[in-house]
């Protein structure tokens, strides 16, 4: 009885073992993704009236939560009973990772509109003001979901060939801090400037060392958001190749003798604009409808 009790004690302190080391692998794969996933909602959660920032935000963290659990039993279903779908998706979710890091590479040199998803929608009543937060929680809400599949992906990736028991731990803290840490820095970075106008205001002495912060603050959130952006394109485009060069034995072969950083970044890159000529292609000879 104690030796089969202290059997099962050894048995968790293995598993645990596992999940620690599979854990932290798991993170650093995921790793670029997280910084995306941190950039783009860093950016749909700005904008909001200061009040409305934070409850706007749990609104998209509960979304975000919803998403983990339809998404994570489906995925730990393919590990179980199809794990040869794991890397074709995963590679799959290369070739869009790379099309929307080239992409913002495209509209950084080549800016087009996006048609009416960008408008200014002028809210003048409570109402309309409601309305038009409902819409783009629910946009960030999409947005969460297509990030979260291939963060749970990437990450049952990398466990693959571990217990079914470890891969659902590992992915599951993967997937929890992906909301979690992901959001709570989110919170953090949209209410930099509320708190900037706070230290601001904080005495009514000109030009003292609460000013000088707190403008500090307020004027560097935009510059934030956008270095977000582009470490997160980076990291689309690093994690995409790196995709790329552990499925496809073609790839690995041929850019072996490369440092690692520049094959999966060469061909994150490359592969990314080959993805985005042939959508734009599409685009352009898909026909058009008859206007009215």
């Amino acid at each position: 009885m104690a030796s089969g009790f202290f059997a099962l004690l050894d048995d968790i302190a293995a598993l645990m073992d596992d999940v620690a080391t599979m854990g932290k692998l798991a993170t650093k794969k995921t790793a670029g993704i997280l910084g995306d996933d941190l950039a783009v909602n860093a950016e749909k959660a700005s904008g909001f009236v200061s009040s409305r920032e934070i409850p706007v935000l749990w609104a998209i963290t509960k979304g975000s939560l919803k998403n983990k659990l339809v998404i994570l039993p489906f995925a730990f279903l393919l590990s179980a009973f199809l794990p040869i779908a794991i890397p074709i998706i995963l590679t799959l979710g290369g070739l869009y990772l790379a099309y929307e890091g080239a992409e913002k590479i495209y509209e950084y040199f080549v800016p087009h509109k996006h048609g009416h998803a960008e408008e200014v929608i002028k809210a003048t009543t409570e109402a309309d003001i409601l309305k038009l937060e409902k819409e783009k929680i629910k946009a960030a809400i999409v947005t969460d979901f297509i990030l979260s599949v291939e963060i749970v992906i990437i990450a049952l990736g990398s466990v693959v060939g571990q217990t079914l028991p470890t891969q659902i731990i590992v992915v599951s803290i993967v997937a929890l801090i992906a909301t979690i840490g992901v959001y709570g820095i989110v919170a953090l970075i949209v209410r930099m400037d509320d708190f900037g106008l706070k230290l601001i205001n904080l005495n009514e002495a000109e030009n003292s060392f609460s000013d000088k912060v707190g403008r500090l603050l307020v004027n560097a959130l935009p510059w934030v958001i956008k270095g977000l952006g582009f470490v997160g394109t980076i990291a689309l485009l690093l994690v995409s190749g790196g995709i790329f060069m552990h499925n496809l034995p073609y790839l690995h072969d041929l850019l072996h003798h490369w440092p690692s950083l520049i094959a999966e970044l060469f061909l994150g890159i490359v592969i990314g604009f080959i993805v985005l000529l042939f959508i734009e292609l599409f685009k352009k000879l898909k026909p058009k409808k008859a206007e009215h």
